[in-house]
């Protein structure tokens, strides 16, 4: 293909009506004022979409544009040209046309990026045009880490060597040193979680490895196994950096730290337990800058989500959010406040640890070995006079009975509870000691919920189900089993073969009615239960996955994973 020609943009929009002569003229001292690109200032100022320009040129040239949000880069392919060179000419290696590479550009004008990338790949190739937003997505997610952090961890060992070192003085030495090869791997390994989407690091160490795990999406993946002779240096590092007590080894610690990874402030909570081979670390990303869901972004069905609302913007009254650790409980809970969190109302929170940093809220941590108990904090913070009290979770009698009683004396009152539904919540905390009289009085609405992984929209492909899965669906769908399709993820590179990109909550909902308030008083909580039943009849767990199932929102098979987390 011959070299391409220089265009004039702002000619060519205005040619076909996409921009007027004063918006150029505009953008053009803009230009001159700020030095950026002409089509990014379009864009910005919303002249003119990123889509338009990029489909313009495309024409102008006679090359195609490319859609990346529906296209898979070969990942051999890709390799060609370098993570740096891609971002640097904003070019991306997308697949072969006739022996030649066809590559991406979001300038398809640039001389000298055509030439610089011609050089480097010592092929022919074939121009196509694509927007850049697209392009760094897509170079965030295509371009995996995994040989970058086994090349660095190779390098940490062969600094370290066989010889026995003294790893507190290695450390201390330069903790700021960039170049340092246990920095840079813990560098690489946060920049990887982080383009992941991964919620955990898992940083484990074997009799002859050293493990490092991502949690993505829910599911534990392996990410890359090194030489176990550099866990100390990596476990040494993350103790400073946490502000952790380096020559202790024996005993757990947990801390926190912030960094930032590719300017997004992440905050890091931090926990190590010594094992037979070593110090496991597990880390905690919680990334400040994606913010925090509203109720209605929580994947909440509507009915359900209109309970809620009427329920948590009641003057007082207790509600509960269920479900096993890592179910999203927090989170709910947190989606919950931002709704309710106003300049008129007064909002403690009591937790161990502060998960998220909400502005215009009190939030306090609990601290066991200073005596600062949830039931210290919490009677505490209601002399604080608050309208809405956050308990991080009833753990035991004692703070259940004092978050019960704020929410009797007027107090909205929210809390976590380890429970596998609905209905057997208030039965736990009749086992827990806490009076009949109370939990009937305070307790106002009870919600469970799991998270499931949601299919990856670029390579939903239709599934026939096995005869264990159509007997599962057939509990709740009956003879209209086969009236619906199913899917699932056949892997690509923008789920980075996983079949799946992100997850979504399943929920189920207990509002307690008079008729439920009647019947927990009763002494046989077999009453409880089957007026609680009676109230949820097709409204479980179970249905709600169902229907993400038909609705082609998740697999048949991750709707059965999450539904044995609570059946018998």
């Amino acid at each position: 293909m011959a070299r391409p020609e220089k265009i004039r943009l702002g000619d060519l929009l205005i040619s076909q009506g996409l921009l007027t002569d004063e918006q150029l003229k505009m953008s053009l001292d803009e230009q001159k004022r700020s030095g950026r690109k002409l089509g990014r200032i379009f864009v910005d100022s919303g002249y003119v979409t990123e889509e338009a320009i990029s489909k313009a040129l495309a024409g102008q040239l006679r090359i195609p544009f490319i859609d990346l949000k529906h296209f898979s880069p070969k990942p051999e392919l890709i390799k060609l040209l370098p993570e740096a060179q891609a971002r640097r000419f904003r070019a991306l290696v997308l697949d072969e046309v006739e022996g030649r590479l066809r590559v991406g550009f979001t300038d398809p004008t640039d001389l000298a990026a055509y030439d610089e990338i011609v050089r480097l790949v010592r092929r022919d190739i074939e121009q196509a045009v694509v927007t850049e937003s697209q392009l760094l997505a897509t170079v965030d997610r295509v371009y995996r880490r995994t040989e970058e952090i086994s090349g660095l961890a190779k390098e940490l060992q062969a600094e370290l060597g066989d010889v026995p070192v003294e790893f507190g003085d290695l450390l201390n030495m330069a903790p700021g040193a960039e170049d340092a090869p246990v920095v840079k791997l813990l560098q690489s390994v946060f920049e990887e979680a982080l383009r992941t989407r991964a919620s955990d690091i898992h940083i484990e160490p074997q009799e002859k490895s050293l493990r490092i795990r991502f949690r993505i999406d829910g599911v534990l993946h392996v990410q890359t196994e090194a030489d176990h002779k550099i866990a100390t240096a990596m476990s040494l590092r993350l103790k400073l950096m946490s502000g952790l007590d380096i020559s202790e080894k024996r005993l757990p610690q947990d801390g926190r730290f912030n960094i930032k990874i590719r300017n997004n402030p992440v905050d890091v909570r931090i926990s190590t337990m010594p094992t037979q081979y070593g110090e496991s670390v597990v880390m905690r990303l919680l990334n400040q800058a994606s913010g925090l869901l509203g109720l209605d972004r929580m994947g909440i069905p509507p009915k359900i989500l209109e309970r809620l609302r009427k329920a948590i913007n009641r003057p007082s009254g207790m509600v509960l959010v269920t479900g096993p650790t890592g179910s999203g409980k927090t989170t709910t809970l947190y989606a919950a406040l931002t709704e309710l969190n106003s300049p008129e109302k007064k909002i403690i929170t009591v937790e161990d640890p502060v998960e998220y940093r909400l502005a215009g809220i009190n939030q306090v941590q609990v601290h066991e070995k200073i005596d600062l108990s949830f039931e210290r904090v919490l009677r505490s913070a209601l002399r604080q006079d608050p309208d809405i009290v956050l308990v991080g979770e009833m753990r035991d009698q004692m703070t259940a009975e004092i978050g019960m009683r704020a929410s009797i004396t007027g107090h909205m009152v929210l809390s976590t509870l380890h429970t596998n539904d609905v209905i057997s919540t208030p039965i736990r905390l009749l086992d827990m000691g806490v009076p009949r009289y109370m939990v009937a009085l305070s307790l106002q609405m009870v919600v469970a919920q799991r998270l499931v992984r949601v299919l990856c929209e670029n390579c939903a492909a239709p599934h026939t189900p096995t005869p264990a899965e159509h007997e599962w669906l057939k509990y709740e769908l009956a003879d209209k089993v086969d009236a619906y399709s199913y899917k699932h993820g056949a892997g690509c590179s923008h789920c980075n073969g996983m079949g799946y990109q992100g997850r979504t909550g399943v929920y189920e909902v207990l509002e307690m009615t008079n008729e439920l308030v009647e019947a927990i008083n009763h002494d046989d909580t077999g009453v409880f239960v089957q007026a609680a039943r009676k109230q949820m009849a097709g409204q479980t767990l179970r249905r709600d996955a169902v229907r993400l199932v038909v609705n082609g929102r998740t697999t048949i098979d991750e709707a059965m994973r999450i539904s044995n987390q609570f059946e018998d």
